[in-house]
């Protein structure tokens, strides 16, 4: 266990104005989005499109690592280089999704637990050996008619921590992501709850554990209403109310806290980001870790066309560049507007 190393890569990670660009999508997840675009999800599709966005001139700039899935890991720029190695090479970490998914609960209809410890330990030490410096585990808590219970939550608690513990013996850093999820109905006041009773049952459970936790990354949810809710908060309340949770449960050892998307739009995502920043007064660099946010626009500007690269790599440049100013909370809509206008 490198404390040395650990300590390096959580820092980098979280480094100002930077934060990670999440292109951990498995095979079936990339299936469904290159369907919207009419593209064939091949290998080398899957390979060609990831190469498109790890190639993107000034990315790094923006971008401090990539959560890379096990294919991805594995494979090669159209040039030869490991993707591990060029994005090394480039100043930018690699990192690897380990868990399993997310599977039916027994006993719990409506919920879900993530699988995936067994063989981990081995696995760590060989995406160590590959380049990997930190992983990612997502556990998914859905809200709904009496759910989540407690013992859902504190599965899952107990597979990230179990996780964690794996992943710090490998001199790995750790990012755990507890996602509560915005499908339903639910109230932003019912998604402030959970969002506090699922970040309290997980950071008490990595203590217990002995999990250091200056060296473990939280991958954060926004405390946003159900989608299907007629009362959207607004921008100003989501921020306030993050914040408020995170301040309540999230130790201040903690080198940061990176945002997932989860269903927002691209925008929305970036304001969100961008007034928590603006609060300010949190102990941690609170940044980014999207997914679909960052990458929508290239994927629908590229279509499989290896003549779109150039379009698409701009427009993810952009999502890039937008995302890293609302990390500093100096992002503004009329950025957006000037873009298109250009």
């Amino acid at each position: 266990m490198d404390t040395k190393l650990m300590t390096e890569t959580a820092r980098a990670m979280v480094a100002p104005g930077k934060g990670l660009l999440a292109a951990d999508e498995s095979a079936g997840t990339c299936k469904k989005r290159f369907d919207s675009v009419n593209v064939e999800s091949t290998e080398e599709n899957r390979r060609a499109y990831r190469e498109l966005l790890f190639t993107t001139p000034g990315l790094p700039e923006y971008v401090s690592g990539v959560i890379l899935f096990d294919e991805t890991i594995r494979q090669k720029t159209k040039d030869g280089v490991n993707f591990a190695e060029y994005l090394k090479k480039n100043g930018i970490l690699p990192g690897i999704k380990v868990d399993g998914g997310a599977h039916d609960m027994a006993l719990h209809p409506g919920e879900k637990v993530t699988e995936g410890l067994d063989g981990l330990a081995r696995r760590m030490q060989e995406y160590f050996a590959m380049g990997a410096r930190f992983a990612k585990w997502r556990a998914v808590i859905t809200i709904g008619e009496r759910i989540p219970s407690r013992a859902c939550i504190e599965a899952n608690a107990h597979a990230l921590t179990r996780y964690s513990a794996i992943c710090q013996e490998a001199s790995i850093v750790p990012i755990v992501e507890p996602e509560v999820l915005l499908d339903g109905n639910h109230t932003v006041e019912r998604s402030e709850e959970v969002h506090q009773a699922t970040l309290e049952a997980l950071f008490h459970s990595l203590e217990r554990h002995g999990v250091s936790l200056e060296h473990v990354i939280l991958k954060a949810s926004m405390v946003v209403s159900g989608k299907e809710n007629a009362r959207q908060a607004p921008v100003a309340e989501v921020a306030e109310r993050t914040l408020r949770v995170l301040k309540r449960t999230v130790p201040a050892a903690l080198p940061g806290v990176v945002f997932l998307s989860g269903g927002q739009t691209d925008e929305n995502a970036t304001a969100h980001l961008d007034a928590m920043n603006r609060i300010g007064g949190a102990p941690w660099p609170l940044t980014f870790s999207y997914s679909r946010a960052l990458q929508a626009v290239a994927l629908k500007a590229w279509r499989g066309n290896a003549a779109n690269v150039g379009t698409a790599q701009k427009a993810f440049h952009h999502r890039a560049k937008m995302n890293s100013l609302a990390a500093k909370g100096q992002w503004t809509r009329s950025l957006e507007k000037e873009a298109v206008a250009a």
